[in-house]
């Protein structure tokens, strides 16, 4: 698989992301390696916050949050997904299957061997975040979703996704940064959306995030539709804390956290918010508000974690 990595120089100076980089080594399934990078910030001996990002930002996403996890004494690991960021970046479109990203992702938390991880999740974050806890839910403690789902293809997944994914696919120029600035409440600058297109270069190096809304199992003959419905069988036996945290101002995702707090028996009881002032990229909106959110839920569930 041909892989492309973007060069360190073009994440030099980034604003607010002064976080040092961590690299490991996973199989590409076509008898090679990828590189993914992850952030690992704050005391190793303390149970983990994992911060799972989506389409098509990275962990950079998660620089507000973190600061406020180590001040509260966690750990906090906020990983790149394959494609994005300073993960290697397969050159194919056809390289990018949402099983892969699974298969890919599994590999890489099993080397990393976390355990009693809060997971945190938006965005395609949770389509596979939520795929690797139903796939070995031992790991994990309890759960902040946070504008994403894990769609079955049952479901129309309505006009706001069909106009993002057609325009994902037919736009000249797939410029992550502005997307990004499309998708929060309050804005970001110009200098933030230099730093989500950071990761590429040219055009070459957007294969994944071309990709990505493609991915999304829109009907019920879809690839991942059986792999999801299976993994929603576990997740409405699962027993471990669920809060839901989504934007007021997300018109893709309004309304899913309802299907959270229904089908998951651990979301009853707990403080779900909709947060005011916040699109779909809440962390950048309301990123120390989500932290504290996700901060009082840990200390409202310690002992089921």
């Amino acid at each position: 698989m041909k892989a492309l990595r973007t060069p360190d120089a073009a994440f030099a100076d980034l604003p607010g992301y002064d976080f040092a980089p961590n690299y490991t080594q996973i199989d590409d399934g076509e008898g090679g390696e990828l590189r993914v990078h992850h952030l690992d910030e704050g005391p190793r001996d303390a149970a983990p916050i994992l911060c799972m990002h989506g389409e098509p930002t990275w962990s950079y996403l998660y620089r507000k949050m973190i600061p406020v996890f180590v001040a509260a004494g966690h750990r906090v690991v906020a990983l790149d997904l394959v494609g994005f960021g300073k993960s290697d970046k397969p050159a194919e479109r056809s390289d990018y299957t949402y099983q892969r990203h699974v298969d890919w992702m599994t590999a890489w938390l099993e080397q990393q061997d976390l355990r009693g991880v809060t997971l945190v999740c938006q965005d395609w974050g949770g389509l596979i975040g939520l795929r690797l806890l139903a796939a070995m839910p031992d790991r994990f403690a309890r759960l902040v979703v946070a504008n994403t789902a894990l769609p079955t293809g049952d479901q129309p997944m309505g006009a706001a996704f069909e106009a993002w994914r057609d325009y994902s696919q037919t736009v000249p120029d797939f410029n992550s940064g502005r997307i990004v600035y499309g998708g929060t409440t309050k804005k970001i600058s110009e200098a933030e959306i230099a730093a989500y297109n950071a990761p590429y270069p040219d055009d070459s190096y957007k294969a994944g995030a071309r990709q990505f809304p493609t991915l999304v199992p829109s009907h019920p003959d879809d690839p991942a539709a059986e792999p999801n419905r299976a993994a929603w069988r576990v997740l409405s036996g699962l027993d471990l804390p669920v809060l839901t945290a989504f934007g007021a101002d997300d018109k893709i995702m309004a309304g899913v956290e309802r299907v959270f707090q229904k089908r998951m028996p651990g979301a009853a009881g707990q403080a779900h918010q909709i947060l005011p002032e916040a699109g779909h990229f809440l962390q950048e909106d309301v990123g120390p508000e989500l932290a504290k959110a996700t901060l009082d839920f840990i200390a409202a569930t310690g002992e089921a974690g």
